[in-house]
């Protein structure tokens, strides 16, 4: 890791001010920003169609044009309402970080800038749900039990690791696809908003893991070394769920088997994931533990 010449906490005040000169010259408000009452084409696709879960597959073969749009907007649909709960938790790490830090601190106020995108965002997802003319999906009582007790575990290392895992991947797609010919200009709109103001949290996630890290005890690293990989499991569950296949009138058992046996879509899922695991590998935050569930769920060979 590269010694910093500068104080570290002098470095960490001027990178806040840097990201939030960023944020006053380049942010969005997507209730001026999208054109919420454009028509939408019907024969164009919600998601790139080639990111879909069964693009490909026999079933997909014997789906009509109409078929694959709906399930591209049903996934869609999916992933945009799991975005709600993901930032929703990742706030609340956030604010309950800032209640031991000093509130004058230009870090300090860059985190509360960043929780005011992220709650645009939030609000951005859920009437993207509704434009597209799809119904949320919701979490089950274990998922939401689950959901609503993360946060206290968002501490140190495990929030920024956890901040990491849920916007570098999605990052990484959204900034390859957002100007796909066959996507809907709504969702289009949506991932640039997305991808523009996502680099910034990133940027600031990184630096927070490396802070950390500098800081951090034995036990710290190791957990968190061994725990993100527990991300993969719920990535998994967001681009797989039942009740889009439920939805769209399909086979679900078979919808699920051909979608999880799908490898040129695994392969682009493992590709966005590349970045992050260097990094990770890089700076010693992958174990065994977690190079095996990003392994299994598919996001490494």
């Amino acid at each position: 890791m590269t010694v910093m010449s500068q104080p570290h906490e002098v470095r960490r005040q001027e990178m806040a001010d840097r990201l939030i000169g960023g944020s006053m010259r380049r942010s969005y408000n997507s209730a001026i920003d999208i054109d919420w009452d454009a028509p939408q084409d019907p024969d164009l696709f919600y998601l790139p169609p080639e990111t879909i879960s069964l693009y490909g597959t026999p079933l997909w073969e014997q789906m009509t044009h109409a078929q694959r749009v709906e399930l591209s907007r049903q996934e869609a649909a999916n992933m945009l309402s799991r975005a709600v709960w993901f930032e929703n938790t990742l706030n609340q790490g956030l604010l309950r970080a800032m209640l031991y830090q000093d509130p004058t601190s230009r870090n300090v106020h860059y985190a509360l800038t960043e929780i005011g995108d992220e709650t645009r965002h939030m609000i951005m997802f859920g009437r993207t749900v509704s434009a597209i003319g799809a119904r949320p999906y919701r979490l089950s009582k274990l998922e939401a039990w689950t959901v609503q007790r993360l946060p206290s575990l968002y501490k140190g290392l495990l929030l920024w690791g956890a901040a990491l895992c849920g916007e570098e991947l999605l990052d990484d797609l959204q900034r390859k696809y957002a100007r796909h010919p066959d996507l809907q200009p709504i969702m289009q709109q949506v991932m640039r908003i997305h991808v523009a103001e996502e680099a910034r949290h990133i940027r600031y996630a990184r630096e927070g893991v490396l802070r950390r890290l500098a800081h951090s005890r034995w036990y710290e690293r190791r957990l968190a070394r061994e725990l993100n990989g527990i991300a993969a499991f719920v990535l998994r569950r967001i681009f797989y769920d039942k009740e889009v296949y439920r939805r769209c009138g399909l086979d679900v058992g078979e919808a699920m088997r051909q979608a999880r046996a799908n490898e040129p879509v695994n392969a682009i899922r493992r590709e966005s994931f590349r970045g992050l695991y260097e990094f990770f590998e890089d700076i010693g935050m992958m174990g065994r533990f977690s190079r095996r569930m990003w392994r299994r769920y598919g996001f490494l060979e």
